[in-house]
């Protein structure tokens, strides 16, 4: 039997045989069928009902003579994203702050739900920025076709080669077809490794000097785990708007 967190363990006393039951439905077999319920997908649900209360909770208070501190913290958070991605894409980038923004703010919520006592950070499991990853993975090639059409095919072809002869074109466009295959593929290892393996080694850091030094010295090592829970959350959001840029960018 995994070893469970509370809420992990809550989850699976409610919901362990239904569970089950359709991850056999889809020929998954778990393989503990008590405990079907990963530490990580529990976190991640708690996560996202937690910014789901946080996003009523904020929607029905809306106000413009006199906004609260939570609807400033998010109006700030939203204006930060709407910057970058104004600054990166262009003019047109508004239509696509809110995603930029939820993923921020998951990412970031997630990554730092871990400091909790009895909670983990679910980034710290490859699979969930795995997941993340392939969220943006769909969303900016969604976007480069709904900006494009099918001409955002030719995207995969590399630059416009406008003077070159026919004869030139066609073995270049031969050579750059695989690469650029290889290289939109290669963003999801890339977006998936890098959040994962630091927030892996922040975790098992921190958890080390805990239990060498239970005073003192882990409020450092949890000061730099928060920076670092920030900086990639950030990391993962630009990145994110740069793959939408070069998705929806006029020379495609």
């Amino acid at each position: 039997m995994p070893e469970q967190l509370w809420f992990t363990a809550f989850l699976n006393r409610l919901f362990a045989a239904p569970v089950t039951a359709f991850l056999r439905m889809l020929g998954i077999h778990p393989k503990y069928a008590v405990a079907p319920i990963p530490n990580s997908f529990a976190m991640e649900l708690l996560v996202f009902f937690l910014l789901l209360a946080i996003f009523l909770l904020v929607r029905s208070r809306l106000s413009v003579e006199s906004p609260g501190g939570l609807q400033h913290s998010f109006e700030g958070i939203e204006g930060f994203v709407l910057g970058q991605s104004h600054e990166i894409i262009g003019h047109h980038s508004e239509p696509y702050t809110a995603f930029f923004t939820i993923l921020f703010i998951f990412i970031l919520v997630c990554n730092l739900i871990g400091l909790i006592p009895g909670f983990e950070s679910p980034t710290a499991v490859a699979h969930v920025p795995l997941g993340c990853a392939i969220c943006a993975f769909i969303y900016y090639h969604t976007q480069g076709f709904k900006h494009s059409g099918i001409k955002y095919l030719l995207h995969f072809f590399g630059p416009p080669m406008e003077g070159m002869p026919l004869w030139a074109r066609i073995p270049m466009a031969a050579l750059m077809l695989p690469i650029e295959i290889v290289s939109h593929f290669a963003r999801l290892l890339s977006l998936t490794v890098r959040l994962w393996a630091n927030m892996f080694a922040g975790d098992l850091i921190t958890l080390v000097f805990l239990s060498m030094i239970p005073i003192g010295i882990p409020v450092l090592f949890l000061g730099l785990h928060i920076l670092v829970a920030v900086l990639q959350a950030y990391v993962f959001m630009l990145l994110a708007i740069i793959y939408v840029s070069g998705a929806v960018s006029e020379e495609h």
